[in-house]
């Protein structure tokens, strides 16, 4: 039987558990980083279980370079095979029982290229969430002031910076400071998230992969750059409705009996790339509804529009 090393992947103290066969663990080890480390590089050729978290795919790079066959499992899957308190050892145990339920797809160990692209977008994402907290903070004080700025986050650094250089005192003084940092804070926010674009437009061009999904409407270079550092190789989804369920598009199902129910889409996905995806899809319809000459996507989006009105019309108005 072939030897099956499972992992418990931590900081500084990693636990190990060698199986030669299932149901039964062989030996167990408790090792620091250079431990571990050396121990791959010695170890005969074997399957390298561990979670797919934190590192999980620098070290499964590591192995696959001394020979190792790497499964990284999702650690939703591997949480029910350990039944009572969780500890370093049981949950090597349950990797190993896991690693047994054909149902449970491995996630693929990512290259370099990838956790690169991944690691832009989420600077990327943070520092896009920091800029809108800073506008919309910026925009609330100056209410209590009675001063608004039109919708729009490109209109607000030139307007506190025009009420800055105001000879009338209409901010008080004790708070211009404060308001001056806040847009050289949005600027230099701004200077980031366009220097970063620049690096994952740069990276783009190298890959592909990225160049071939460019070409597909509604996905453009942060969709196409996100979905080959989360996603990678798409052909391991069997069909697109298997893609569809990763990303949480597909209804939630609640069935029993005859009985089958649909709700909303399931949202188990990557919350980013379904936004991504999502608001690609919105810009689509948006252009077929500018465009003057009809196609099949603004003939789908009319239909649609159609039924939607006609369902509405036989709809029951909630009692007041």
């Amino acid at each position: 039987m072939p030897t099956t090393i499972a992992v418990d992947l931590a900081k500084s103290v990693f636990e190990v558990a060698i199986s030669d066969r299932p149901g039964r663990v062989r030996t167990h080890h408790r090792l620091s980083r250079t431990q571990f480390s050396r121990f791959l590089s010695e170890r005969r050729p074997a399957t390298i279980l561990m979670e797919a978290c934190g590192s999980a795919h620098f070290w499964g790079r590591h192995a696959q370079a001394s020979g190792h066959r790497v499964v990284l499992l999702p650690p939703h899957a591997v949480r029910p095979y350990v039944p009572r308190n969780k500890t370093d050892r049981a949950d090597t145990k349950g990797l190993l029982e896991a690693s047994r339920n054909e149902g449970i797809r491995a996630v693929p160990v990512k290259s370099i290229a990838q956790q690169t692209l991944g690691a832009l977008h989420r600077l990327r994402s943070t520092w896009q969430a920091t800029r809108t907290a800073r506008i919309n903070t910026v925009r609330g004080l100056l209410r209590e002031f009675g001063i608004t700025i039109p919708v729009g986050s490109h209109q607000v650094v030139p307007r506190v910076r025009e009420l800055l250089s105001d000879a009338e005192p209409v901010l008080p003084e004790a708070l211009r400071p404060a308001l001056a940092e806040a847009t050289n804070e949005i600027r230099e926010l701004e200077a980031r998230i366009h220097a970063i674009e620049k690096q994952i437009n740069a990276l783009a061009t190298q890959t592909p992969v990225v160049t071939r999904l460019r070409t597909v409407p509604g996905i453009g270079l942060l969709t196409s750059t996100a979905l080959f550092a989360f996603v990678g190789d798409v052909q391991r989804f069997p069909s697109g409705r298997h893609f569809s369920s990763y990303l949480g598009l597909t209804p939630r199902e609640s069935s029993s009996g005859l009985r089958r129910r649909l709700g909303a889409i399931s949202k188990r996905g990557d919350a980013y790339l379904r936004m991504l995806l999502i608001h690609g899809s919105r810009a689509v319809l948006l252009h077929a509804k500018k465009n003057p000459h009809p196609g099949h996507l603004q003939t789908w989006r009319s239909l649609s529009m159609t039924m939607r009105q006609s369902v509405s019309q036989f709809s029951v108005d909630p009692p007041c």
